[in-house]
């Protein structure tokens, strides 16, 4: 393994492939697709702007993980993953878009070279990256094989994060305190919002310190005014305003994990209402951070948080977390646990979430977020230190 490129020891690859191939054994699967490159990275360190096209690691119960993809890609891999060249099988150029042929024909062609024809297969089918064709002709080139959902099998093995991972958000934290402290300092009324994100870019990835920063799986949300009633808008060229909040949902993001960190910045005189939605929402969240321990349930959170909003005649709608650690785009959730009242997952010691109560009314929105992390004891730790509320800025 080439302990340069390659993240983590191992010892932490060798951890992970026991958690998922014991997965595997419980549901009766012989060979796992894994198509999601979040999963593909966590389980074999390849890191590449290639999930465009279909790709995978097919794992069994033996031996190194095996890397498919294109053929030009499979450098990439040799150079980011810890596993061997001999575990690379790319497929031809002329499977990439085509209308004659499909890249899972050569996937079914490796599995029946493999000797798994007749084997019961999971694959990932509620994923981003795994389209209805690719199982389709999976099912067509694979008739004796019996194909079965393994969505989030990976992900759910992803959930307690080892010591180098939390090392790893830890780094991420510090680059995203770096970005709110930077959007603080050169918020002011008149400034072009995309020239305020180009410089959170710039700080995103120069990091801090030998630390670099690395791209972020969803781009930075930044609404002001009205836009900010609305949770997923990015950014354009309207203009800071006085007497304006706006959000900003950034990650600082350290060899793929994100650590993500809201702040919301009000240009001007606070409304009343905005501050006592803002005290309520605060008051919420620390409530639900007490709630966040190791033995409580993933709804104990939330309706911490909500018991506070309803005192205050709030009503949110939407879950308030999800877990989070290495992620690709178009998502730096890992898809399991939600916080949000009927959720009973129980917390353990090593979990990692955004706890993220925001709330987007009419005419407004405010987001004060933190990751945290679940202690052995106590209440939640959270990975970012700067002040909670709406920052105001004259």
């Amino acid at each position: 393994m080439d302990q340069v490129r390659a993240p983590f020891s191992r010892a932490e690859y060798d951890r992970r492939l026991a958690l998922v191939r014991a997965a595997m054994a419980a549901q009766e699967i012989d060979a796992l697709f894994i198509e999601d490159p979040s999963n593909m990275a966590w389980l074999t360190g390849y890191d590449g702007w290639s999930f465009y096209v279909h790709q995978g690691v097919i794992l069994t119960h033996e031996g190194e993980p095996l890397w498919w993809g294109r053929a030009m890609d499979a450098n990439g891999a040799l150079r980011t993953a810890w596993i061997d060249k001999a575990s690379l099988h790319p497929y031809p150029d002329h499977f990439v878009q085509s209308t004659e042929r499909h890249p899972m024909q050569h996937l079914a062609a490796l599995l029946r070279e493999l000797e798994f024809g007749h084997a019961r297969i999971g694959v990932e089918m509620e994923n981003y990256y795994f389209s209805a064709k690719a199982y389709v002709t999976l099912l067509e080139e694979l008739p004796e094989a019996e194909i079965v959902d393994a969505t989030a099998l990976v992900n759910w093995q992803r959930a307690v994060k080892s010591g180098e991972e939390i090392a790893f958000m830890r780094k991420a934290a510090r680059i995203s305190e770096k970005l709110v402290d930077g959007v603080f300092e050169r918020a002011e009324p008149g400034l072009p919002k995309n020239e305020l994100v180009a410089e959170i870019y710039r700080d995103a990835v120069r990091g801090v310190g030998e630390d670099w920063g690395d791209y972020p799986a969803i781009v930075p949300m930044a609404p002001s005014g009205a836009d900010a009633s609305a949770p997923h808008l990015t950014w354009n060229g309207d203009l800071l305003r006085q007497g304006e909040a706006t959000f900003f949902e950034l990650s600082g993001v350290y060899r793929r994990y994100h650590t993500p960190l809201c702040r919301t910045i009000f240009l001007g005189e606070l409304p009343e209402e905005m501050r006592l939605a803002a005290d309520a929402l605060v008051e919420g969240l620390e409530a639900g951070l007490e709630a966040a321990r190791a033995g409580n349930r993933a709804c104990d959170v939330a309706n911490a948080l909500g018991g506070v909003l309803d005192k205050a005649g709030i009503e949110r709608f939407a879950r308030c977390g999800y877990p989070i650690g290495l992620s690709y785009p178009p998502d730096w959730g890992e898809r399991t646990i939600s916080l949000r009242a009927e959720d009973e997952t129980i917390l353990e010691p090593g979990m990692t979430f955004h706890f993220m109560p925001g709330l987007w009314v009419e005419g407004w929105g405010v987001e004060i977020t933190e990751s945290i992390l679940i202690r052995d004891s106590g209440a939640a730790e959270c990975f970012c230190d700067r002040p909670r509320g709406i920052w105001v800025k004259d």
